[in-house]
Formats: C-alpha cells, structure tokens, sequence
C-alpha cells in the first residue's frame, strides 16, 4: 500500500477507534432508557392512481430501541417511513405520539414535540463552518448565550468533531458530513429520530464510526427509526426489524428472528446474505 494511502487509513482508524471510545463514554453516563414515550403507526394506507403502494402498515417504536424499516425497492417502505416523518399525508390511518394523534401535524410541529428527522439528501450549510452549522440550530433554541456555548462543546465533543470545528462543510468526507448532520439533529434533544439511508454514499470504513454513532443513541433514551438499503448494516445495530412486501409488514422480528426466517430469506435477504449471516449468529461463530 502506497505511504499516502497507508497514512490516511491509519487516520479513519484512529478517528473510528476515538468514536468508540467517546461512545462507550456516553453509555456509562446515559444508561439505555427503555420504555418512556412511543411513536406509533396504525394501519397505514397510501395509493397512487389507484394502486395501494402502502397497505394496512403497523409499527412502533419506543425510546431507547433502534428498529428498522426494512424491505427490497417497491416494497412501500420508503412511502411508509415518509409518511410517519410528515412528509406523506396517508390516505387511511393515523401516526400517533404517546397515543396522541400528529397524522395531520407538519414536520416542523412534529419536531417540537420530539420527532427529528434526518433525510437522505445533504442537510447541511454547505458554505458555513462545522461550527457554525451548529450553532444555527442552537441559535433557534430560547436558551442563554451560556448554555448554548455549553451544549455546543457538549455535542462536538461526543460526536468527534471538534478538531473539525473551523473546517467548511462542502470540504468534509461522507462520513464527517453524516457526522455533523447527525449532531445536528442532536441538539433539540429529540425522543425520536427517523434516519433515512444513513450509510448512503458513506465509505465502507465511516460506516463503522456512523455505527457506533447512531448504536450510541439508544443510551441517549433515543429511539431510532432506521430505513436503509444497506441491510447487513442495519441489522449489525437494529434491536428488531420490519420487513415489507408488496406494501405490507409481512415479518417482524428481533434480528436473530428474521435472520433464521425463511420468509424473509426468501422475500428479502437472498440465500448468499442469509447464509453469511446466519454464520455469523450460529452459536460456533
């Protein structure tokens, strides 16, 4: 391996190595909140031109617990999860937070009640600082200039991003940039975040730091709702699962459930993933 080449993968290992470190930290001082408030989709129903692409879906998600939302292209997942976010009104059913019904509340009320919401597509001020993207969530907050400056140190520390603070965000890697939107999304302190396609256009080696990451939240009394193409990844920090087909939730499950299902094998994994997979969970793996 060239020296340049070499030297920078020492660098992301180091970075990766600094993640776990300041996450294993945050877990010692935020025990896994279980239980607390609920986010909920009753029977949800969408159709377009007449065809039903969402049909009768159904799930929770509690604080504390990662789940994901699970299923091949055209399966209604992504309609499903926007409609939980706001961004899709459904034809039929409710979302409700807390048994309270936010079907007909818009994002930004959603995220004052404790939904966050962190999209596919680049959510950053390209041309601010690492720092300042921050402090232009934080300058929304009614708190003092104290406190402000307080949680901002708080966030960039946890998140492993203070030696990037004066770095311009069009100048971050996928993996930083994820990083800084994901601290972001951090500082309403939300009881739930719904992350769409996390591990998207992140290399393989950021995806393990953006793991340790979002793992990390559940110590946060966070609950995460996951949608990904990139199933192995999910399923590496997911509690259970949903899986879609055909617009409907046909199984569900803890990860080990669905990854000894045959249905979903069938339906979803593939038998080369399955049987990776499956290696890895048997008792001599």
């Amino acid at each position: 391996m060239p020296a340049d080449r070499a030297a920078a993968a020492q660098h992301f290992l180091l970075l990766a190595e600094d993640t776990v470190a300041r996450s294993e930290s945050v877990s010692g001082e935020h025990p896994v909140v279980r239980g607390g408030s609920r986010l909920e989709a009753h029977d949800l129903v969408k159709a377009y031109k007449g065809r039903r692409v969402v049909n009768d879906v159904s799930l929770d998600l509690a604080q504390g617990e990662i789940v994901g939302l699970l299923g091949p292209n055209g399966a209604g997942k992504t309609t499903s999860f926007y409609m939980i976010t706001g961004l899709i009104r459904p034809d039929e059913g409710k979302i409700a937070l807390d048994h309270r019904d936010i079907t007909a509340l818009p994002m930004y009320l959603r995220a004052r009640a404790g939904i966050g919401y962190l999209a596919q597509e680049p959510s950053i001020f390209r041309k601010l600082t690492v720092e300042e993207n921050v402090l232009a969530i934080l300058e929304t907050l009614n708190i003092g200039a104290q406190e402000r400056a307080r949680r901002l140190e708080t966030l960039l520390d946890e998140l492993a991003i203070k030696h990037l603070r004066r770095q311009k965000a069009y100048q971050l890697s996928g993996g930083e940039r994820r990083r800084l939107e994901i601290t972001r999304a951090l500082v309403t302190e939300p009881k739930f975040l719904l992350l769409d396609e996390p591990f998207a256009g992140v290399d393989p080696i950021a995806v393990n730091d953006i793991q340790t990451i979002v793992a990390g939240l559940r110590h946060r009394g966070i609950g995460v709702l996951i949608t990904d193409h990139n199933v192995e990844q999910t399923l590496d920090i997911v509690d259970r699962a949903y899986i879609m087909f055909e617009g409907r939730v046909q199984v569900a499950g803890t990860v080990r459930q669905l990854v000894f299902d045959d249905r979903v094998a069938s339906l979803y994994l593939g038998p080369t993933l399955t049987t990776r997979l499956r290696a890895r969970m048997s008792p001599a793996a």
